[in-house]
């Protein structure tokens, strides 16, 4: 039994130190944000017009019928020179966003801009393949890159094209993301939070600092020349922006992040939509740590910049060491063995994110960031919540099995919108709800077990409890809505058929 007892407290320590570890980098990387948060790079000078390179712009989608209208007609509305923009529709969608595409790009097209809807016949390589397949067919020096739900702002290229004039070896420019339905309900506007805290404080602090920073897969303009000396796009894994951007900036190519340059965006308004993202996300960043996490040993780094890089490639870790934890403390507490072992660890690890987020909310909204700060629960209940799916996603990056690209639904949600319920793009809830219902009652029972055990102990598992009642039960009555609504117009549909006959 003591030897039982010791491992599991090697395997608890263990994970309290990684927990704390994440958690010391966020505070790290939030006083790396502040020393440098008044270096703005120098503003280049506005370039002649006959000076400005030709463009190419990429929008690679799969069924967005709700979306890829709006993203067309936004593009048609960059402010750029018409004989030096082109812009590629990369379709590979399965359903009706075929023909609403090509609508929308016959009417661009009418309206001057040279556009192509370009269709492979397969999703092979899934977005790394499109991008690269798009590339063939055109020799644009520069590739701007936006998912199906970014709006670009008619300026975007006037602000970010002049960087690449005065830097041959400027291989990116990434900006910041924006929201456009950010108060659509409590999940989105604590999903703003987190990418708020992202690109206004962990991108900055990487850029300005002189540690590796990524693509974010969209918002961003590449210089063709960059993209071909790395080797060019790759998709044996799932995060194909942060494995081009880690060989890039191993080639010594820069990058430059923009805070100042926002293009909105849609955030995921279903649970399982966020889940399906981050568990894309987690998945992809655990490939390309197995990818690149001995080049970036090996490589010509300063030992602070290796440790960076592979912290950021390893951020996803954090929720299985969340589980581990959990899943631990009652064994502990019934055999006794917690009651000297070091807590403070996730302690520190919480503190990291409320400090960014403070952070960001002050940089973004002077006037009123603080009643912003009132839905930050929100976003601490769906990080700790969500850790079930990421967990089994950092398992399948670990796996070296190659997995789906699975996208994340868009709705052209707007306000209290509640459209989502009538698509069928809507995800309904799956083992994992089951599986987060299951964590919650674990963790109730050890918070039980701890009130006469060790009570320091009690607060961490209701935490735990709430987080996964939270994403379950948001899961849970999200998909029950899409049911309902989606049975309600079946029966419309055969309603209408038999009047019809």
């Amino acid at each position: 039994m003591e030897l039982l007892t010791t491992i599991l407290q090697v395997l608890y320590v263990a994970s309290t130190v990684g927990l704390a570890i994440v958690g010391f980098n966020s505070l790290l990387l939030s006083l790396l944000y502040l020393r440098k948060r008044k270096a703005e790079p120098p503003t280049p000078p506005t370039p002649d017009e006959a000076d400005l390179p030709p463009v190419l712009v990429q929008l690679p989608i799969f069924n967005e019928r709700h979306v890829v209208e709006r993203l067309i007609e936004t593009v048609a509305r960059l402010d750029y020179p018409r004989d030096r923009l082109t812009v590629q529709v990369l379709d590979d969608s399965t359903d009706d966003t075929v023909a609403i595409a090509a609508a929308a790009v016959e009417a661009a097209r009418s309206a001057g801009l040279q556009i192509e809807h370009v269709r492979r016949g397969t999703r092979e390589g899934y977005k790394a393949g499109a991008l690269a397949y798009g590339l063939e067919q055109n020799d644009a020096p520069l590739v701007a890159i936006f998912d199906a739900d970014f709006t670009p702002p008619p300026g975007f290229l006037r602000e970010v094209v002049p960087y690449f004039l005065t830097d041959d070896r400027l291989g990116l420019v990434q900006t910041r993301w924006a929201h456009l339905n950010e108060q659509q309900n409590l999940l989105t506007r604590g999903q703003a939070l987190a990418l708020d805290a992202h690109f206004i404080v962990e991108q900055t602090a990487r850029h300005r600092n002189g540690l590796f920073m990524n693509f974010s897969g969209t918002a961003g303009v590449w210089r063709r020349a960059c993209i071909e000396d790395s080797g060019g796009w790759h998709h044996d894994t799932l995060s194909e922006d942060i494995d081009l951007s880690y060989r890039a900036q191993l080639r010594g190519w820069r990058f430059l992040y923009l805070p100042g340059v926002g293009v909105p965006a849609e955030i995921p308004p279903l649970m399982m939509g966020l889940k399906r993202q981050q568990s894309r996300w987690a998945t992809g960043t655990v490939q390309c740590l197995r990818k690149m996490g001995g080049t970036l040993i090996r490589s010509h780094l300063t030992p602070w910049q290796k440790i960076e890089a592979l912290l950021h490639l390893g951020g996803y870790f954090l929720h299985p060491l969340m589980l581990i934890v959990l899943l631990l403390t009652l064994p502990l507490l019934l055999l006794g063995g917690l009651n000297n072992l070091p807590l403070a660890g996730l302690g520190l690890a919480m503190l990291g994110s409320p400090v960014q987020v403070t952070i960001s909310q002050r940089a973004l909204h002077r006037d009123n960031w603080a009643r912003r700060l009132l839905v930050f629960p929100a976003l601490l209940l769906g990080g700790m919540g969500i850790a079930v799916s990421n967990t089994a996603a950092v398992l399948r990056g670990l796996s070296g099995r190659a997995q789906p690209f699975e996208r994340t639904p868009k709705f052209q949600a707007r306000g209290a919108d509640r459209g989502w319920a009538a698509s069928s793009y809507a995800l309904l809830s799956d083992l994992t709800t089951t599986l987060e219902v299951l964590m919650a009652l674990y963790a109730a029972a050890t918070a039980a077990v701890a009130l006469t055990r060790l009570p320091a102990v009690v607060p961490f598992m209701v935490l735990y409890a709430l987080a996964f009642l939270h994403v379950a039960g948001v899961s849970a009555w999200q998909s029950r809505a899409a049911r309902r609504v989606q049975r309600r117009q079946r029966q419309q549909f055969r309603l209408s058929g038999s009047e019809g006959r």
